[in-house]
């Protein structure tokens, strides 16, 4: 199955949809008039078992096949980012701000383009849950709608999803078992010392002064405490002190990101962290407060599930389109239906062909490329068909 004819046919409204949704973004758990949007397409598609409310504003729909079975998810992601567009676009973001910057439009076209095929054919037995997830760019929508407990109440047996890859060639698509992002953990610190006369030092406990030491003191974690085969990042990104070039503040704040596959690697970096923080505002003179916020899991494919897709997209986009995917230090909180469901996470090639390369992921140039949503959802229309065959 290379894009299906009834899919084909769908690409005009499915290019209709997606602008849509791009010229309305929604951010976080606040995807509404996305959800609202979805689900009238799905009802004129004749699908009749939709729950919403689902994380505040996502949606499980059910597609029944020809006969009992298990049933098989198939996720896509409904939120934008804050950022301002742009593209100049004739459909750009009409919410000044806001912009869907990295494809989770184009995602969600494709999940409506498979439900349709799947819900005029039914060439499956089993079911195929349709899971539309608020909040992946902010809070982990995935694990609110895991924790509310969809794979149990929709009896969901195996998952997947996919993301469009602006930096492969169009059509390409990449899947690998095992890891595939890392897992993302935020480090706080908050520095308390005693201001004063940047004339007089000796008079104060510089606060700035210790937490740029402790924010050096991080990069020796990646490294001389990690082993050489761990894949570690921890970068500091923000650092906040002062209101003026004379004085000497009594606080600052700094955080860094912190990115890994192992558990293991995570509870060291934690420890080191606390101790480089401790150390230093001892030898500084300073109070410091070390806040540690585990975030999203490592996204880890199910070697079997991956194979699987592997074989199927070798069907549906040809054996030379299919390659490995490399782990990236991204993140993505379909980790979380990954940890509670065997299933796979692919990336779909969107590079266009000509002209200056598209702008990446989380730009505010970032466009979808509608050209591959044909392709993408007759990916995921034949995942579910393979994955529930009709005896």
């Amino acid at each position: 199955m290379p894009v299906h004819n009834a899919i084909a046919e769908l690409a005009p409204k499915m290019t209709e949809w997606r602008h849509h949704l791009h010229r309305h973004p929604e951010i976080g758990f606040d995807c509404h008039e996305t959800a609202a949007f979805i689900v009238a397409r799905l009802r004129e598609m004749g699908i009749t078992e939709i729950h919403e409310g689902i994380a505040q504003s996502g949606i499980v729909a059910i597609i029944e096949g020809q006969a009992e079975g298990p049933t098989v998810g198939l996720r896509a992601d409904m939120d934008a980012l804050p950022i301002e567009e742009a593209t100049g676009a004739p459909y750009a973001s009409t919410v000044p701000g806001r912009m869907h910057a990295c494809g989770h439009d184009g995602h969600t076209t494709m999940l409506l383009g498979a439900a349709g095929y799947l819900a005029q054919t039914r060439r499956f037995a089993g079911r195929v849950a349709l899971i539309f997830q608020p909040a992946e760019e902010s809070a982990g929508g995935a694990g609110v709608m895991v924790r509310e407990g969809i794979m149990e109440r929709f009896d969901i047996a195996q998952v997947y999803a996919l993301h469009n890859a602006p930096y492969l060639p169009e059509g390409m698509i990449a899947i690998s078992p095992g890891a595939v992002m890392a897992a993302v953990d935020t480090a706080w610190v908050n520095v308390t010392g005693r201001g004063g006369h940047g004339a007089h030092p000796e008079a104060t406990a510089d606060p700035i002064a210790a937490g740029m030491a402790m924010a050096q003191a991080f990069q020796s974690i990646v490294a001389r405490n990690r082993r050489g085969t761990d894949d570690l990042v921890i970068s500091v990104t923000q650092f906040h002190a002062g209101s003026a070039d004379n004085i000497i503040p009594d606080k600052a704040w700094f955080c860094a990101t912190v990115r890994s596959f192992d558990p293991a690697v995570q509870e060291m970096v934690q420890k080191r962290m606390a101790e480089i923080v401790a150390g230093h505002a001892a030898a500084y003179g300073v109070e410091a407060v070390l806040d540690y916020d585990v975030g999203y899991p490592a996204t880890i494919n199910d070697p079997a599930r991956a194979a699987f897709v592997a074989e199927v997209a070798a069907e549906v986009a040809g054996p030379g389109a299919v390659l490995p995917s490399a782990p990236t230090m991204g993140a993505e909180d379909f980790s979380y239906m990954l940890q509670a469901r065997p299933g796979a996470y692919l990336f779909l090639g969107a590079g266009r062909e000509g002209g200056s390369p598209a702008a990446g992921l989380h730009h505010p140039a970032f466009d979808f490329n509608d050209a591959v949503a044909p392709l993408g959802a007759s990916l995921l229309a034949r995942l579910a068909e393979r994955a529930l065959p009709v005896a």
